[in-house]
């Protein structure tokens, strides 16, 4: 770990932190978002959707800003990783983004529909959601597991990311979406719906606790690397510390809904992302693309990268602040669609 930082100059860091925080707001906001769709499946009295899709309404398209951040960051910074990770992804790339426009498109059109219309609208969000949500999971699985490269050009095929790992991962981190979507509508409805949203939340916090484990122990074998790093690294605490954290934060977010807090679970369900994002980014390091593109062989020119680092430094302080304001504006829970935030 720390050779791999002394090898790594601090531009290409800075581009690789900046590209990897794009990447935890946009799961931590947009995931969100998908996660309420999912949960559509579930749900089936129209009053209740309707409260869901007004609590996602204000915010939806402004927390989709972090994946045009991302997808940005990466063609300027690491112009080789994009190539090949778009050359290898082509299939769930497209699924995903035409996924993510079906959302889009559901939630404008649905507020204008007939009551007829509106439940098959419905039925397009959660099919949108739940494709984007498990494409983005087999996205993350591809990476870990590796892209076969050589001079930063792809060497496989348009279906060699098709796997069980891959896939495991994807309905993994759907269910971890609608975990963080059944959190997200304790903390904003009440009512009934809350107490769907508290059951549905603890069933789903189990489930991703239990997938979040078994694709840890995967990736321990999916690579020699991988599994020295944990095992061996920091005297052999490293996986020790992981498991220690992840337990508390279980703990934690099982005592919140115990105890009928609202905000807490939600509080847990993000944290529970982050230190899982982080996980993963240490399990890589300092690969940017395993097994072969690092972070420093897949930067692009120091001048470019400060180029983009300087206007991330204004667009990323100004999309967070447009982001908290919308949530201080619109923070009060959702009673009705007709009556809107209290």
């Amino acid at each position: 770990m720390t050779n791999a930082l002394a090898h790594t100059d601090w531009l290409s860091l800075a581009a690789a932190g900046t590209l990897a925080f794009a990447v935890l707001m946009y799961v931590l906001l947009d995931g969100t978002d998908l996660g309420v769709g999912v949960l559509f499946v579930s749900e089936r009295n129209p009053a209740h959707r309707e409260v869901m899709v007004e609590t996602i309404l204000p915010v939806w398209d402004g927390n989709e800003t972090w994946i045009v951040l991302g997808g940005g960051g990466l063609i300027a910074m690491f112009p080789p990783v994009y190539s090949a990770l778009l050359t290898a992804m082509y299939p769930v790339i497209f699924a995903m983004l035409f996924a993510l426009i079906l959302r889009g498109v559901a939630i404008e059109f649905r507020g204008e529909a007939t009551a007829r219309a509106k439940s098959r609208w419905d039925a397009v969000m959660q099919t949108g959601s739940t494709i984007a949500a498990f494409c983005q999971g087999v996205l993350v699985g591809s990476l870990v597991q590796g892209i076969r490269t050589v001079r930063a050009t792809y060497q496989g095929g348009p279906w060699d990311w098709l796997g069980a790992f891959t896939l495991f991962c994807g309905v993994a981190l759907a269910l971890g979406y609608a975990w963080l979507g059944a959190s997200w509508l304790i903390w904003r409805t009440e009512g009934i719906l809350q107490q769907h949203a508290r059951r549905a939340s603890l069933m789903l916090g189990i489930a991703t606790a239990a997938c979040t484990a078994t694709v840890s122990v995967w990736t321990l074998h999916l690579n020699d690397g991988y599994a020295h790093r944990w095992k061996d690294d920091f005297g052999g605490m490293a996986l020790p510390v992981a498991v220690f954290v992840f337990a508390l934060l279980a703990t934690g977010f099982v005592y919140a809904v115990a105890r009928r807090r609202a905000f807490a679970p939600l509080v847990f369900a993000l944290f529970w992302f982050v230190f899982a994002l982080l996980c993963v980014l240490y399990t890589i390091f300092p690969f940017v693309l395993p097994p072969s593109i690092t972070i420093a062989q897949g930067s692009s020119p120091p001048h470019t990268q400060a180029f983009v680092l300087g206007g991330s430094s204004v667009l990323v302080p100004a999309v967070l602040i447009y982001s908290t304001f919308a949530f201080w504006v619109f923070r009060g829970k959702v009673t009705s669609a007709g009556r809107g935030h209290k």
